[in-house]
């Protein structure tokens, strides 16, 4: 195995290896053709774009509009579709996988990746008056940009397409040609364009008013950069010139790696392999171009289209996909003739143990003190490994040597495992995501996820999440799922709602308010409908329900909630939209709704509330009402009115005592009002006893006796009163005389309690002979020393 394994690598100086490996047989054989197609391929294993290459003649069949096929990595359609925009001058891929059309008119379209439009945007303008010459699509540090070259030379971009917002950069002075390359440099947030002009290359950004020359030794002075190609990390750049030399540096051109000539080739595409170096395609074979090592070369059966990644390259071919790539350090450590690494011994001693040789003791002997780091290199050097005899190989070797060390914890060892059957599900031809271990550890595991998602593989992605315990993640792909399901035109609603009920059920974090949103944007009201009864939460039901119109629905779910703010709100909706007697007639069958409504209208609309109640006939509720109205402040002037009204609506329903209460009531007001007159003085609004205390604070007496008399008032309350005024009053002479003139009904410890409450003690003396036996020690103990002091002389004591 090991053998086969390294027979595939190609050594270079300095000790490093590549290697070139298949990873598809392609399935679109026999309908593609790349000598005459445009190929844009998606990052980290995704989808590829193919285009019939129009500057190319070549006999076509029926209308001659362009067709976009999309394909997986492994080959497989996943759809087409017709082009019957505009000029089409750029395909380019979304770090999110949409399908990014330019136009020659700065348009750009949008489409999923299985040929769904989704929506437009413009370059601006300027881009428009002036039309395209070319574009670039680019990964960005927020997201996928757009940059489009007019034709009068100047460069335009978008950082972010899915908020774009037009950037111009600076401009090449004095420019009257074409410029022979141009490629995007990003660095952190801010974006910049290599241009090469004839002799002469620039450095263009926004910050800038003028493009800055940036002078490169390319070993001739007349050379001409006529090719620039960009590193997915956007570190190193390679310039080819027209003289067969090729530049190889950083980014920001200070730092030369190499320079070759490349005259003897042909070369039709310059990619980067990771930040190694870069690989030309020629007609009959791939050069490598490694930054500090002597060159490779593959042969290959051209035609082939060349993919950049962040750690690799990609070969795509009418009958194969390829990946070169350097291979990993702790691959060769482990896998190289005559190694001694840690890695290697334990492989080794694996192996000999499989065969139940005495030998794998020996191997273990040598290794055991580096024993955890042979396990960690085995354990990673599966995770780099495409081939699963060889994952398993390792990671049994890994297996074998944790047995001989107690305190070695599996976390590593365990989640290799499982990140690699994960890895290898999404790698099978029928998913078609050649995606490696370094790349999916700058992706993270919720971005493969969301790639299975977006090709529909639902059952794998929840598959993988569950199987790597990530949590909080099966909610998100069952609500994609969901929203997909309610697009299936051809579907019964009632069976897409049951099904989609039974999969989702209670999942924590699944909204069935959003799926039936998706339901209604295509134009499925009776799902959403049906959709909505599974939404737990009424405060997203509702206001839905309501904008379908299923306002009675609305109502029901409002008010089995038992948010009363909720129901206001379906209440305010119907009275917007219905006619008065309609929207009253509809929530009388709802009584909650009807308690709620007629509360809101006492406070904010009382003439309304009459009318509900005329209208029902319910003349207690009217009687209360007019009662309401006699004491608010605002209808003061209307009082008289509103009580006779109430007595009325008392002697409708046969309630005497509140029609008499009333008549009282408008009696006393009547002769408050006299009152005022009198001794202008406030009267009204004041209750019995307020009047009663009023006439004898003015000493009134006769009056207040009048007014007792005739409203019965009960002797103890009047005594009360009569005491409590003198008291005020100071008249603590009137209050002996009024404490003789009948017998007291409140006894006359009220009298002691309104003298010791004005600190009048002696008053008090005067009534504690006739204070009861039992409360005599009481009332002594209040009156204090001074009671002890003169009680002999009063005869209290005795």
């Amino acid at each position: 195995m090991t053998a086969l394994l390294i027979a595939d690598w190609y050594p270079s100086s300095k000790g490093g290896y590549y290697r070139k490996f298949e990873v598809y047989s392609m399935s679109w054989q026999r309908e593609v053709s790349l000598e005459s197609s445009v190929l844009t391929c998606a990052p980290n294993g995704g989808p590829i774009a193919v285009m019939r290459d129009r500057s190319k003649v070549v006999k076509i069949q029926g209308s001659g509009k362009p067709v976009i096929a999309i394909f997986s990595s492994s080959g497989r359609l996943i759809s087409t579709f017709v082009w019957n925009s505009g000029n089409v001058l750029q395909l380019g891929w979304s770090t999110t996988e949409e399908l990014l059309c330019v136009q020659g008119d700065g348009a750009v379209l949008v489409y999923d990746m299985f040929a769904n439009y989704q929506r437009t945007f413009s370059m601006g303008k300027d881009v428009q008056e002036t039309r395209v010459l070319s574009a670039e699509i680019f990964e960005s540090a927020i997201g996928t940009g757009v940059a489009v070259l007019t034709t009068t030379f100047r460069v335009f971009i978008v950082n972010n397409y899915k908020e774009p917002k037009t950037r111009l950069l600076s401009e090449v002075v004095g420019i009257h040609q074409a410029p022979n390359a141009w490629a995007v440099v990003c660095e952190e947030r801010h974006t910049r364009v290599l241009m090469a002009v004839g002799p002469e290359l620039y450095s263009m950004s926004e910050s800038e008013s003028r493009a800055i020359l940036q002078p490169v030794d390319l070993g001739d002075d007349i050379s001409m950069v006529v090719r620039i190609a960009v590193s997915s990390s956007y570190q190193c750049v390679a310039l080819l010139s027209d003289r067969g030399r090729l530049w190889l540096g950083t980014a920001d051109l200070r730092n030369n790696y190499r320079l070759v000539d490349v005259r003897p080739f042909t070369i039709r595409q310059i990619a980067w392999c990771g930040e190694q170096g870069v690989v030309l395609n020629c007609e009959s074979s791939l050069e490598v171009i490694p930054c500090r090592e002597e060159n490779l070369s593959f042969l290959q059966d051209p035609p082939s289209h060349l993919i950049q990644e962040k750690d690799c390259l990609r070969v795509v071919s009418g009958s194969t996909h390829e990946i070169i790539q350097r291979v990993p350090q702790v691959v060769v450590d482990i896998f190289r003739i005559n190694s001694t690494s840690p890695g290697s011994y334990l492989l080794e001693a694996s192996k000999q143990f499989q065969k139940k040789s005495h030998r794998a003791n020996e191997y273990i002997h040598l290794v055991k003190p580096k024993l955890s780091m042979a396990v960690g290199q085995c354990i990673e050097a599966a995770g780099q490994e495409f081939d699963p005899s060889v994952q398993k190989m390792l990671m049994k070797a890994a297996q074998f040597g944790k047995d001989f060390l107690p305190e070695y914890c599996p976390d590593a060892y365990v989640r290799m495992c499982r990140l690699l059957r994960v890895l290898n599900a999404v790698r099978d031809p029928k998913i078609g995501i050649p995606i490696t271990y370094t790349q999916l550890q700058l992706l993270t595991i919720q971005m493969l996820v969301d790639m299975l998602v977006r090709r529909r593989q639902y059952f794998l992605a929840i598959q993988s999440v569950n199987y790597l315990h990530i949590p909080d993640s099966s909610s998100h792909i069952l609500t994609h799922w969901a929203s997909y399901k309610v697009k299936q035109l051809r579907l019964d609603a009632d069976q897409i709602a049951k099904e989609i009920a039974e999969k989702l059920g209670r999942t924590a974090g699944v909204s069935y308010t959003n799926i039936a949103k998706e339901a209604i944007s295509n134009g499925r009201t009776e799902l959403a409908i049906k959709l909505l009864d599974y939404e737990p939460r009424a405060t997203l039901q509702v206001p839905l329900l309501l904008g379908l119109g299923k306002v009675e629905v609305a109502l029901v779910k409002a008010i089995e909630s038992g948010n009363t703010d909720l129901v206001y709100t379906v209440l305010i909706h119907l009275h917007e939209n219905m006619q008065l007697g309609n929207f009253e007639m509809k929530i009388r069958q709802f009584p909650l709704a009807q308690a709620l409504y007629l509360k809101y209208c006492k406070e904010h609309n009382r003439e309304r509330l009459r009318t509900i109640y005329m209208q029902e006939d319910d003349h207690s509720a009217q009687a209360a009402c007019f009662i309401q109205d006699a004491y608010s402040p605002q209808n003061s002037t209307t009082r008289e009115a509103s009580l006779v009204a109430a007595s009325e609506k008392f002697k409708i329903i046969k309630s005497d005592l509140h029609a008499s209460l009333c008549e009282e009531q408008l009696k006393l007001l009547k002769y408050q009002r006299t009152l005022e007159e009198k001794f202008h003085q406030e009267f009204v609004n004041g209750s019995l006893q307020d009047t009663l205390v009023s006439l004898l604070t003015l000493g009134e007496v006769k009056l207040a006796d009048k007014l007792r008399t005739e409203y019965r008032v009960p002797d103890r309350r009047y005594w009360w009163l009569r005491i409590e005024s003198l008291a005020e009053q100071g008249k603590f002479g009137d209050l002996e005389t009024f404490s003789k003139s009948k017998k007291s009904p409140i006894g006359y410890e009220p009298f002691v309690d309104v003298c010791l409450k004005h600190n009048r003690q002696s008053e008090a003396l005067k009534y504690m002979p006739k204070v009861r036996e039992e409360l005599k020690e009481k009332y002594i103990s209040k009156l204090g020393n001074r009671i002890l002091s003169q009680g002999s002389d009063l005869g209290i004591l005795d």
